[in-house]
């Protein structure tokens, strides 16, 4: 194993670490009993890479300086110091510039199956995690939709279905998809006519970079069928017609009517990027 292998190991505990101290802190906050987990000996670790050691000194810093009690606190600056440290780590940091404003769905799980929409469904109803630990950006998780609609917002077809609904993008495309999910539906602020238009391009090339050299791009926008290399941030957000994949259920006081995804497969990993309009 590679010495920045090592890194990327030891920045993922931390994360997930923290994450699980959160979840514990927000049970404190709520009244509920729940077990504060110790830090696990693997954390202890140096990295080789100075930026990663730095990051790593900075998260540790932070954790023992951070008071158990009250419970309000505790949450409150654990889940500060977990967002810092995603934003601190590249891939992560990318996720959130180009995708924490707008309502989308990001996540990447394993490569299980030889049909890969199965490993996507299994990521539409949160059944895997993250084989790296990286972010997610998924805001439904816990929304008590998935009570009526179990992959909310999703509302999925069988797994024999999706290549009836998907259209594969060369990667250039598949890099103008990513970045016009940085639009809102019906916003008026197209990515095109952005002065960061480059940076949010450079910042969805960066992420998908993630599933390799040899990765394959779906989308479930019409338009690719006559298209691959469409160029869906010149074309902009609204007015994108597709093949649905979500649900048409009016739950909560919301109605979702627009959306535009993209899948990644590599032979290890898939990854889904979804972008929501609702109102």
């Amino acid at each position: 194993m590679s010495t920045a292998d090592d890194d990327r190991i030891a920045l993922d505990l931390l994360d997930s670490h923290l994450e699980d101290l959160w979840r514990a802190a927000i049970e404190l906050q709520r009244g509920n009993r729940a077990v504060v987990p110790e830090a696990p000996r693997e954390l202890a670790g140096a990295a080789a890479d100075r930026a990663s050691a730095e990051l790593l000194r900075w998260g540790y810093g932070e954790l023992a300086g951070i008071p158990r009690s009250p419970a309000d606190v505790f949450a409150r600056s654990i889940g500060s110091t977990l967002m810092e440290l995603r934003r601190r780590s590249p891939w992560n940091a990318a996720a959130l510039r180009l995708l924490d404003d707008p309502y989308v769905f990001l996540a990447t799980g394993p490569r299980r199956h030889e049909d890969w929409a199965e490993d996507v469904l299994a990521l539409m109803h949160r059944e895997v995690p993250d084989p790296r630990g990286w972010l997610r950006i998924d805001g439904d998780r816990t929304n008590n939709a998935r009570y009526a609609v179990p992959a909310y917002p999703f509302e999925p077809p069988p797994a024999t279905e999706f290549r009836d609904r998907l259209h594969e993008l060369e990667p250039a495309g598949a890099v103008t998809a990513l970045a016009v999910m940085a639009e809102e539906w019906n916003e008026g602020r197209p990515v095109r006519n952005r002065p960061e238009r480059d940076a949010l391009l450079a910042d969805a090339r960066f992420l998908l970079d993630r599933y390799g050299p040899d990765a394959r791009f779906w989308t479930n926008a019409r338009d690719a069928a006559s298209d691959p290399a469409r160029d869906f941030v010149q074309a902009g957000l609204e007015g994108t017609k597709v093949h649905g994949f979500i649900t048409g259920e009016y739950i909560n006081g919301l109605d979702l009517f627009e959306e535009l995804g993209l899948i990644a497969v590599s032979d290890e990993e898939v990854g889904v990027f979804w972008s929501f309009g609702a109102y």
